[in-house]
């Protein structure tokens, strides 16, 4: 890992120009970020690949913790970003980054949070392409702009499901909830279950699997049935799930025994922050045979109609949400 540190005669407090300076490394040399001497990027062009685009915005308190240890806040920040990449079967290559300090995060938290942008941007290979940083009365606000690739005409969007494709989804479902709780100390899971809340895993390793056999796909943050709706909806249909074949972790099917089994995987499946993948596919078996073959948990749990509307059951019991996920106000 690089040492961050400035300047020994520098006198006065740093400033946003420290900080640029300390985010220097980060570009990985990629021309495009201009060595951050500029004040934007100059995005490079792909013949035969579209460019996907894609921001995320965090706020401490609502989005991860307050007083979260700066160098997860960077990782948290970018995962959750690269994962609407994921989804789009994209390949990653950089990101602008927008930071607001408050006063009460000082210069060791800065040096903290890059070290986790510099983790997790050679974890991932991607580079800083620019941004901005201002200060703020207010709590610790980020954002990160992810840029990536993919064939020409082959993102995998939330349009594209049909009525009789399979609903899959790909990752286990409830664990961001559960991790959060355990993050507060609410839940016994401890330090393992809450990393999964902490630090989601974007699903990569799935990008030739959605090219060959889904028609749609989102990244689950807002909620798996919430998430599902987003793509019946932008795809023009309906939509039947059955929560009784979602992919659970061992510690979620702990947390089930001794809960109404109805309520409580209606819980799960509409809390969110889980980046499991939900996707259409009109060859559901062999898109969850291809992310079993990569070690993600998946099943197929329900279809899209022509009927608009959700139609929610667990085990052919029909059963009501009273909310369908996460939703700002």
């Amino acid at each position: 890992m690089r040492r961050w540190m400035r300047s020994p005669g520098m006198s006065e407090p740093p400033d946003e120009f420290d900080w640029i300076a300390a985010l220097r490394p980060l570009t990985r040399g990629h021309a495009a970020a201009l060595d951050l001497k500029d004040d934007a990027a100059v995005l490079p062009a792909r013949p035969g690949f579209d460019l996907i685009v894609s921001e995320d915005a965090m706020v401490e308190g609502v989005h991860f913790l307050e007083g979260e240890d700066a160098s997860i806040v960077a990782r948290r920040l970018l995962r959750t970003s690269l994962s609407d990449l994921a989804a789009k079967a994209a390949e990653p290559f950089g990101y602008t980054l927008m930071a607001a300090w408050p006063a009460r995060r000082g210069w060791d938290e800065r040096m903290a949070f890059i070290r986790g942008l510099d983790e997790d941007g050679a974890r991932y290979g991607v580079a800083l392409l620019g941004g901005d940083t201002v200060s703020t009365p207010g709590p610790l606000t980020v954002s990160a702009t992810v840029y990536g690739w993919v064939p020409a005409g082959r993102a995998v969007l939330r349009s594209g499901a049909r009525p009789g494709h399979a609903l899959v989804v790909c990752g286990v479902v409830g664990d961001g909830a559960l991790g959060l709780a355990a993050a507060r100390g609410a839940h016994p899971g401890g330090d393992a279950l809450a990393a999964r809340y902490r630090l989601p895993e974007p699903k990569f390793v799935l990008r030739e699997a959605l090219l060959a056999f889904a028609s749609a796909s989102a990244d689950v943050s807002d909620g798996l049935v919430a998430d599902a709706m987003h793509l019946a909806e932008a795809s023009g249909c309906g939509l039947r799930i059955d929560l009784a074949a979602t992919p659970l972790s061992d510690e979620a099917r702990a947390w089930l025994a001794g809960r109404p089994r109805d309520e409580a995987l209606v819980e799960l499946a509409t809390a969110g922050d889980d980046y499991a993948l939900v996707c259409a596919s009109p060859e559901g078996g062999l898109l969850a045979q291809a992310s079993h073959a990569w070690g993600i948990p998946a099943a197929v749990i329900g279809a899209f109609t022509a009927s608009e509307g959700l139609v929610l059951t667990v085990g052919g019991r029909e059963v009501a949400a009273r909310r369908l996920g996460w939703r700002h106000t």
